[in-house]
């Protein structure tokens, strides 16, 4: 699928639900939707990744990832 259904179910569906690319070189790599509550540093919604190397990080779309049509929606 696209990344914009892939970013539909995200929303949709918040936590709980990945999304990931079968061209990713990475294992286990996925992206996610974190929503704050009023604990979090962070007021607005934004998506994070978990890498290769097992470590959470902010992520931003690149061109290639945005315009790929192999993305998947992990449960």
């Amino acid at each position: 699928m696209n990344f914009s259904r892939a970013l539909e179910a995200l929303k949709k569906e918040g936590d709980g639900i990945k999304i990931q690319r079968e061209g990713w070189n990475g294992k286990g790599m996925w992206v996610a939707l974190q929503i704050p509550d009023a604990n979090s540093k962070m007021t607005l919604p934004y998506l994070y990744m978990k890498t290769a190397d097992n470590q959470l990080v902010p992520w931003l779309i690149s061109q290639t990832d945005a315009l790929a049509e192999d993305w998947n929606i992990l449960l």
